[in-house]
């Protein structure tokens, strides 16, 4: 299925050649992904959170970095269940979290994690507490970790990550939480990516694999248990003469 990224002029004129993969949340399971990587030539790897590393990511993906894909990950609630999974994600390069990143010449945004009720289910009525700042100064002692948030808290939204993305300009949004299209997805997902300009969503978290389009017009991609997904999209129209 085409998708054409960069409306209101945010995409480039010319597309790159090399291949954009997404992948669902692996829980451990990256056969079917270095699989679809050794199925394409090079390029550019992002996963969806809840990635289970068993070992560091870069050893766990080396026979597709070998190669010379570049990997570029979120968190996702389930890798911050314990210090290994968390340090075995962390540890390596490539978080795309709270960043926009330009691949392919596309600018892709990140949200990484998930809303909790402590801090925001948006929902349920305004946020308890809008930065990390805030929270921070409202645990007891016991309950930071190396320094700052509480390890479960690691990957928890804030408003102000939102408001940090919605001040950019991207053509794809990538999270591990869902937009308002499935049944548990949060419309402000919806009002991230359409203040950023972007064209597509691409959201793992829930393994359900689908295709839809918000009332927006954004397109959506929620994708399975490690699935992988090539994105792909029509080459742009000629620039006219002035």
């Amino acid at each position: 299925m085409p998708f054409w990224p960069g409306r209101n002029g945010c995409g480039p004129r010319l597309p790159d050649p090399k291949p954009i993969l997404f992948a669902g949340d692996p829980h451990g399971n990256f056969t079917p992904i270095l699989r679809a990587c050794a199925a394409h030539p090079p390029g550019t790897l992002i996963l969806l959170g809840d990635c289970g590393c068993a070992a560091p990511l870069t050893q766990v993906l080396a026979p597709a970095i070998d190669v010379g894909w570049d990997v570029r990950w979120i968190l996702g609630n389930h890798d911050t269940e314990t210090e290994a999974a968390f340090d075995h994600l962390t540890g390596s390069p490539g978080d795309l979290g709270l960043r926009v990143g330009v691949i392919g010449g596309w600018r892709i945004a990140g949200l990484p994690g998930v809303f909790r009720p402590r801090v925001w289910q948006p929902d349920d009525g305004p946020p308890s507490f809008h930065t990390r700042d805030a929270f921070l100064a409202r645990l007891r002692p016991g309950e930071v970790w190396r320094g700052g948030l509480p390890l479960w808290h690691r990957d928890t939204i804030f408003p102000e990550d939102v408001d940090h993305l919605a001040a950019q300009r991207f053509d794809v949004l990538v999270s591990h939480e869902a937009p308002s299209c499935h049944p548990h997805g949060f419309a402000v997902i919806d009002a991230l990516a359409e203040h950023g300009g972007a064209t597509l969503i691409v959201h793992g978290h829930h393994h359900q694999s689908y295709t839809a389009t918000l009332p927006n017009g954004i397109a959506v991609r929620g994708l399975g248990l490690a699935e992988p997904w090539l994105l792909d999209w029509p080459p742009p129209p000629p620039p006219h003469d002035p």
